[in-house]
Parts: C-alpha cells; structure tokens; sequence
C-alpha cells in the first residue's frame, strides 16, 4: 500500500504540483511586468508633465527679468533724451528710478540670480526624470527577461504554451532618446 502511494505521488502529484507552481510563477512574472510598465508609465508621463511645466516657469521668470532690463534701458534712454519741462523730466526719473527698484529687490532677494537657479533646476529635474526612467525601464526589462527564460526554459515552456502566456517584448528606446533632452530657449 505505501510503495503505491509514494508511485502516486511521483507519478501523479509531483507533476500536478509542478504545474501549479510554474503556473503561478509565470502568473507572478506577467503581473510584475505589468507593475513594471505602470511605473515607466507613470515616470514617462512625469516627464510629459514635468518638462513643459519646468520650462514654462523659467521662461516666465527670465521673461521677467528681461522685462526688467528692458525697461530700465528704454527709461534709461527716455531720460536721457528727456528736454521737457523738469515736471516732465521728473516723471521720466521717477519711473527709471521705480524700475531700478525692482531691480535692486530682485538682487536683494535673490543673489545668485534666480534665472541661473532656475536653469539649474531645470536642468537637474530633467536629469533626475531621465534617471528615473531609466531605472524604471532596467526594472521593467529585467522582469521581462525573468519571464522570458522562464518561458522559454523546459519543461516550463511546456506549461507556458498550454496556457498561453505570450513573449513579452522588452522596452528599448531609441539612441535619440537615451540622452538627456536638452531645453532650448530662444
């Protein structure tokens, strides 16, 4: 009676745990890679959202600062052209002097200009960004290369073409796309 339960249990049971278990382990493998996708997803969309924003702060603020200079050296040629009447001509150097003030509270509060700040953030968000997707792609594609083998090792590619677990494909970009993009401002 015992020989013949442990011929069952080699002949019968083994193989049925075997299955269960490949079956589940592919199962785990798909459901990483789907994990996996959502976080290049969500790290790619960062990006989508990141870079326009980042971009559009600092072009608002170095716009701001032109606007600035800008308008201290049209003033500055106002006032110096002025021949009017002194009531004229104090018009003319309070508006310099006023922009001149503004000048002087954006140096005061921010030393080291805010634009080059500025630049520098969006510089380093748009290297961290990349990081991220970079490791969230390594992340991704490892997981793609765990189910791969398992797939394709036997005897689980048996078990992975019985329930038809499909290849997935590993996530690869584009030589134009592995470098930092690089924000031009005209």
């Amino acid at each position: 009676m015992i020989p013949a339960l442990i011929v069952l249990a080699v002949f019968v049971l083994l193989p049925i745990l075997y299955v269960v278990l490949t079956y589940n382990t592919l199962v785990a493998l798909r459901n990483h890679i789907k994990d996996a996708w959502a976080n290049i997803d969500t790290e790619l969309k960062r990006r989508y959202d990141l870079i326009p924003n980042l971009v559009a702060t600092v072009k608002g603020y170095a716009a701001h600062e032109k606007e600035v200079f800008e308008r201290i050296t049209q003033l500055r040629a106002q006032c110096m052209a002025s021949q009017g009447s002194p009531t004229q001509q104090a018009a003319d150097e309070n508006q310099l002097v006023a922009a001149l003030q503004r000048l002087m509270a954006v140096v005061e509060n921010y030393p080291q200009l805010k634009a080059d700040r500025n630049f520098l953030q969006l510089q380093q968000e748009l290297v961290n960004t990349e990081d991220r997707i970079q490791a969230a792609r390594r992340f991704f594609n490892g997981n793609v290369r765990d189910y791969r083998n398992k797939c394709q090792t036997f005897p689980s590619s048996v078990i992975a073409s019985m329930f038809g677990f499909e290849s997935q494909d590993f996530f690869d970009v584009e030589p134009s796309v592995r470098e930092v993009p690089s924000a031009k401002f005209a």
